[in-house]
């Protein structure tokens, strides 16, 4: 059996690619590994604080490892950073990292050149699914997240905090991919079939930066570990 590093945004995409995974008799996975902004201790990109991040860990009964990226980060930063955890991988025996990609070309050629001439093979779970297929599917399983950021210059700012449900997916505008793929929006996974229990959370304040709009999740009061 092949043990693997499943490359982890807290989000929808890799709490499904962590359960898919699960379901495989060949591959064990043994770690989340999470880049997080040395700044703001934040999940890059998604905003996610860090103890909601840990508390997503416990719940999946896994090492969590942090990748610390500077703020703001140049690609050569965060290749050296990448470049890094890859040894570390190596060190540790591991023989796949996984990702939650589901149709970017580009973006999957950039991994997987990063991993050339290395031990370690990049696996895809999710790739080439149908993403209307497949956000049905995570909802059917009780697979629940918030939205955490979104691009307003697709979605109207309104949307950001609320829940990935059927309401959700059929107010996104025509041409916005319900998975959110093309970085429209991201999410944190609160609960669902990878997680022995839930990870509650409560949205607090909304915030523009960067041209995206983020809310900001709390540990809801009396979850704390």
């Amino acid at each position: 059996m092949k043990r693997i590093w499943l490359w982890w945004s807290s989000g929808k995409d890799s709490a499904w690619s962590l359960h898919e995974l699960r379901q495989r008799d060949d591959v064990e996975v043994v770690a989340l590994v999470t880049t997080v902004n040395e700044r703001f201790d934040r999940v890059a990109m998604h905003a996610v604080r860090r103890e909601l991040l840990e508390d997503q860990a416990r719940a999946a009964g896994l090492e969590l490892r942090v990748v610390l990226i500077p703020h703001p980060c140049s690609n050569e930063e965060y290749e050296a950073a990448f470049r890094r955890t890859i040894d570390d991988a190596v060190g540790e025996g591991i023989e796949l990292m996984a990702f939650g990609d589901i149709f970017l070309e580009d973006v999957r050629s950039y991994r997987e050149d990063l991993f050339r001439m290395t031990d370690i093979e990049p696996l895809f779970p999710l790739w080439g699914r149908d993403t209307h297929a497949l956000s049905r599917e995570m909802m059917a399983s009780g697979l629940r997240a918030k939205v955490t950021c979104l691009d307003p210059k697709v979605l109207p700012r309104e949307l950001v905090g609320r829940e990935l449900d059927a309401a959700f997916l059929a107010e996104l505008p025509p041409g916005v991919d319900p998975c959110g793929e093309r970085g429209e929006f991201h999410t944190f996974a609160w609960a669902g079939p990878c997680f022995s229990e839930p990870v509650p959370c409560t949205v607090g304040e909304i915030v523009e930066r960067d041209g995206f709009v983020f809310a900001d999740l709390l540990r809801q009061v009396g979850a704390g570990r």
